[in-house]
């Protein structure tokens, strides 16, 4: 378990939301797509501006990211199947700062009655996640991303958004 003293020194600040659960925002929303570059093309021409790593493409919103990835592969990685009923092709992302808290919150939404759909693990990016469905089966993935840090008030900024 990650102590107060871990978290203000990793985040540089201790906020109540650390000491009793999950902060309330978001870090990222994947939207699981049929065609990545058909997808991409579509929000650039809207006028974001997207950055791909490894099939997955990130646009950066104030504070969060938007992210296409495959469908097929966005359930795969949160543990559910994609039946066409209670799928809905969205995971809202969740990152924190430690390891531990990903242990944390999920413990705490498996405790509140969340279904853990992936037990936390190492990810293919040098990361720690997991995943878990809400009562109404909305898929959550709480990661800790050592490329990805959070800002003092738990935003994120993805390393590359200066890019072109």
């Amino acid at each position: 378990m990650t102590t107060t003293e871990e978290v203000r020194r990793t985040t540089g600040r201790v906020g109540r939301s650390y000491r009793q659960g999950m902060e309330q925002r978001i870090s990222m929303v994947t939207l699981g797509v049929a065609d990545v570059a058909r997808a991409r093309r579509f929000y650039e021409a809207l006028g974001w501006h997207g950055h791909e790593v490894q099939e997955t493409v990130f646009f950066q919103a104030p504070g969060q990211a938007v992210v296409l990835w495959s469908r097929e592969r966005l359930a795969a990685d949160s543990g559910v199947e994609d039946d066409g009923g209670t799928f809905g092709g969205v995971v809202l992302a969740h990152n924190v700062a430690s390891r531990d808290l990903v242990d944390d919150v999920l413990r705490r939404a498996a405790d509140a009655g969340a279904t853990v759909t992936r037990a936390p693990a190492d990810t293919f990016y040098g990361g720690y996640a997991g995943c878990f469905r809400d009562p109404d089966a909305h898929v959550w993935e709480v990661a800790w991303n050592p490329g990805i840090p959070l800002g003092a008030d738990g935003s994120i900024t993805l390393p590359w958004q200066d890019e072109p």
